[in-house]
């Protein structure tokens, strides 16, 4: 598949970027302290074409949207804690460096959020990482999501967390999703939301709720790419 490709026609069921403008970052960055949205650039820009395009393979879609997770998990390790370190070169030279702090884990939400533990093992080999499953009902949009299952560290509390979800299109599973690490003593300020594609509402609604919350991103934009489980996992045939 050629890399400059243009989009093709939409099948109804699937959402493409209109040509109205995104909802600038900065003006929700002025309403919400917690969000931080990648510096665009072409590369980026690149790889949001490809995952929205229709015509992209299955395999196409997995390595450019792993690509994407990890720039977005690498920058979520900037929000981790650190310590000052000292160590020696192969000639004796000290050189005053950074560690990691020890108690941070990962969080993916089933099944679209296990796309990103592949990135969060590769660039931490040890780290500890849980599972949620949180399903809307289908007959009612109108209840909440629901807490289906649950595997968390049981020393969660201590740890940092890197909330793992692809996209964020209401904030009803990610809404959910805190309140169950809550529920588990993580407080607010430990929790780190790493996802690719947000909306204005979905910031609004997690972010009104639970402000000492950080949400990582690549783009807000009123059309969330949509089907990135079904496309990423080949279920969408």
């Amino acid at each position: 598949m050629s890399v400059c490709m243009m989009a093709g026609t939409p099948p109804d069921n699937f959402i493409l970027p209109s040509n109205k403008s995104n909802t600038s970052p900065t003006q929700l960055d002025s309403e919400f302290s917690g969000l931080r949205v990648l510096s665009s650039n072409n590369q980026i820009s690149w790889l949001h074409t490809i995952l929205r395009d229709v015509k992209t393979t299955h395999g196409d879609f997995v390595f450019n949207a792993d690509r994407l997770i990890r720039l977005v998990i690498e920058e979520a390790l900037n929000f981790l804690p650190t310590h000052d370190k000292t160590v020696y070169t192969p000639k004796g030279v000290p050189y005053e460096g950074k560690g990691f702090n020890k108690g941070n884990c990962g969080v993916s939400l089933v099944r679209s959020g296990e796309a990103m533990e592949k990135s969060l093992r590769e660039c931490c080999r040890s780290i500890r990482i849980g599972k949620m499953l949180i399903r809307h009902d289908d007959d009612d949009s109108s209840r909440p999501p629901k807490v289906i299952y649950v595997r968390l560290p049981p020393d969660i509390a201590e740890r940092n967390v890197l909330l793992m979800y692809p996209l964020m299109n209401t904030g009803g599973t990610i809404h959910q999703s805190i309140k169950e690490l809550k529920k588990n003593s993580v407080v607010e300020e430990r929790i780190i939301i790493c996802t690719l594609f947000v909306t204005p509402d979905s910031v609004r609604h997690v972010l009104t709720d639970f402000p000492k919350v950080r949400i990582l991103t690549t783009e807000v934009n009123e059309d969330c790419a949509l089907h990135f489980g079904e496309r990423y996992f080949g279920t969408d045939k």
